[in-house]
């Protein structure tokens, strides 16, 4: 996998994927940031969260949950010196579906947690990661 970055101006910078996808991160207004896109490091939050709902997703519709809709809230801790790596972090399922199996959804978001989801994974080098969901039918 490869990626480039792009320096914009002030604390902006514009990555752009292999495929050639963009995305535009930005710091804080006291760093010389412009708020034009996320932090970094909400980058990386979002990427985590990304990657496990997609496995989460992938794995309920396997095994035949009607799943019409998830929601994924996510809140961190980070530490209070450099590095300030997350701490903590606790991804909250939101799922919405017909007949979701209770049982499923436990399965699934292990399976990520785990196995499959490599941010995840990764993060969870330095932070501790909880997980919790709701049904919705």
């Amino acid at each position: 996998m490869n990626t480039s970055l792009t320096w914009a101006g002030g604390a902006a910078f514009i990555g752009e994927s292999e495929n050639g996808r963009t995305i535009v991160m930005d710091g804080p207004p006291e760093g010389g940031g412009r708020n034009l896109g996320p932090r970094p490091m909400e980058t990386l939050l979002l990427g985590m969260g990304a990657c496990t709902a997609y496995d989460v997703l992938s794995i309920l519709k396997k095994s035949r949950q009607a799943i019409s809709d998830c929601k994924i809230e996510i809140s961190s801790t980070r530490a209070g010196e450099h590095p300030k790596v997350f701490t903590e972090i606790h991804v909250h399922f939101d799922i919405t579906g017909t007949g979701i199996k209770e049982a499923q959804v436990e399965r699934a978001i292990k399976l990520s947690a785990e196995k499959y989801c490599s941010a995840s994974i990764m993060l969870g080098k330095t932070a501790k990661i909880t997980h919790t969901f709701e049904i919705t039918n």
